[in-house]
């Protein structure tokens, strides 16, 4: 089941139960969708591994909503946050125990 700042078909892995993606798009806002089911061969680390790299191959993303159903085209998207962090996945492209550290930005 998704919910809007709510859910997904693109579906992660949280021993929560649930997973939030936020969308950060090209023109500067942003959505949250929370996933509430895990993809199937997430206890795995290749499973979820597999899972992350194929749905990141794809262009079109489709959340479904209990109310409509969102198409989000993936050319107009910088950044896909998940929370919570998915720990499993690692590989080639992948910055493992890494912190985030913010910048400020100055106008000109």
């Amino acid at each position: 089941m998704v919910s809007p700042k709510t859910g997904c078909e693109a579906q992660m892995y949280s021993q929560d139960g649930y997973t939030q993606l936020t969308f950060h798009y090209i023109d500067g806002h942003s959505e949250s969708f929370t996933v509430y089911e895990p993809i199937e061969d997430a206890t795995s680390p290749a499973g979820v591994h597999l899972e992350v790299r194929h749905l990141l191959e794809k262009d079109w993303w489709i959340v479904n909503l209990e109310e409509q159903t969102v198409f989000i085209n993936i050319d107009n998207v910088i950044k896909v946050e998940v929370k919570p962090a998915i720990p499993n996945i690692r590989g080639e492209g992948v910055f493992s125990n890494a912190d985030q550290v913010t910048t400020i930005n100055r106008m000109r």
